[in-house]
């Protein structure tokens, strides 16, 4: 497996998601730009978590056969793509919220470049996703973004 795709947005890496992504504002995913995908990738997967929880890691987001190229803002709970349950029991994207005066979290996005698409439920983990991909993951890349409430 190669560690070739790059993934960036309109903010940097390791800075914070802009509050508009965020509880603090409306439950929009963030446009995600993705570079340097091979050739042999039929579609896309994704997955984002916090692993600063209080009690475990929270599962943000779960998504698949995405289409090859960049996820566009607000795009969870489209058509183009299959979501998966996240830690909130809701299907799609929810926003980072923190309790307040926590810490700094860090919200892991990982992308996976797929030589295929997958015949999955709607309603599966994080945990199915990672399983069913495994095999046919050909290139991913790991992104963190931050946030925190105040």
């Amino acid at each position: 497996m190669e560690n070739t795709l790059k993934i960036t947005s309109t903010f940097e890496e390791n800075t914070l998601i802009p509050k508009m992504h965020s509880c603090e504002w409306k439950n929009t995913n963030p446009e995600i730009m993705i570079g340097n995908i091979p050739e042999k990738t039929e579609s896309l997967a994704l997955i984002m978590d916090d692993p600063d929880a209080p009690m475990w890691t929270f599962v943000h987001w779960v998504a698949w056969n995405m289409p090859v190229g960049d996820i566009e803002e607000s795009s969870s709970g489209s058509w183009m793509y299959k979501e998966g349950i996240n830690s909130a029991s809701k299907k799609g994207y929810t926003w980072p919220c923190p309790p307040v005066w926590h810490w700094l979290h860090h919200y892991h996005f990982r992308i996976f470049a797929l030589d295929h698409k997958l015949n999955l439920d709607w309603e599966i983990s994080k945990e199915r996703l990672l399983k069913e991909i495994g095999p046919h993951v050909i290139a991913q890349w790991d992104i963190i973004w931050l946030f925190e409430r105040k």
